[in-house]
Order: structure tokens, then C-alpha cells, then sequence
């Protein structure tokens, strides 16, 4: 990866990670966030990477096909189907990457994965979304 777009990633985390703490919260997504645009292009090693991340740190909740039917999912709580058209916290790349860095909340069932995961596989599971679900214009 060349320098200018490893600062640019960082710079991007940062942007996020100051704003979005408290708007991971928000039902219906964060301004901020969605201004934050993915630093890593959705190529085909890119979803391939995402897959194999999102097996192992969203699977075992979200469930194998992303359909909110993990196993694992703490009892009493319902995952969000990542393969829909509704996003409740918001649809572009900044905010789903801010809820898998923050997690989301209210009550914070899903817990955010910042400092146990790194960026760039939050960003290829953004791409691997992406992949699944209906396409949108809010990327």
C-alpha cells in the first residue's frame, strides 16, 4: 500500500472514530460517519479478504449467509440481516464501518470491535457486504 493511502486511511479512522462513538447509538445512521468514504476499493481480493474476516468476527452472530441467524447470538437479541435493503443505522461504507468499530447500541448487544480488529478487515468486511446485499446509492 503506498504512503499517501495509508494516511488517508488513518485519517479516515480518525475522522470516524471521533465522531461516531456516540452517533453508533443513533438509530438511522450518522451524518458523520456517512461522509467517511471507504479508503479500500472493492476489488474481488478485497471481498474475498472480507468473507474470511467476516467468518471469523461476525459469523457466529450474523450467521453464515448474513441473515441474522448466527448461533451465537446472545439470547434475547435479534442480529440485523446484513443481506436487506434496511440498515438501520445507516447504509453507507462510514457507517457500517463506524457500528463494526463502535458497535451498536443502545443497549450495545453487538459490540464494536475497535483495538480486536484491524481497520483494513473492517473495511474488506464493509466490501463483503456490499457484496451480499441489494445495491444502493449510499456508498
Amino acid at each position: 500500500m503506498r504512503r499517501h493511502s495509508v494516511l488517508g486511511l488513518f485519517a479516515a479512522i480518525a475522522f470516524v472514530a471521533a465522531a461516531v462513538s456516540v452517533q453508533a447509538q443513533n438509530p438511522g445512521g450518522s451524518p458523520t460517519a456517512r461522509a467517511v468514504k471507504n479508503p479500500v476499493a472493492s476489488t474481488a481480493a478485497s471481498v474475498t479478504a472480507g468473507a474470511a474476516a467476516y467468518k471469523k468476527y461476525c459469523a457466529f452472530c450474523h450467521g453464515v449467509a448474513a441473515k441474522g441467524d448466527g448461533p451465537l447470538a446472545p439470547k434475547g437479541t435479534m442480529p440485523a440481516d446484513l443481506t436487506d435493503a434496511t440498515w438501520a443505522r445507516g447504509g453507507s461504507d462510514g457507517e457500517i464501518f463506524a457500528v463494526l468499530m463502535e458497535g451498536a447500541g443502545p443497549k450495545f448487544d453487538m459490540k464494536g470491535f475497535k483495538g480486536k480488529i484491524p481497520d483494513q478487515d473492517a473495511w474488506h468486511i464493509v466490501n463483503f457486504l456490499r457484496s451480499l446485499g441489494p445495491k444502493t446509492a449510499a456508498r
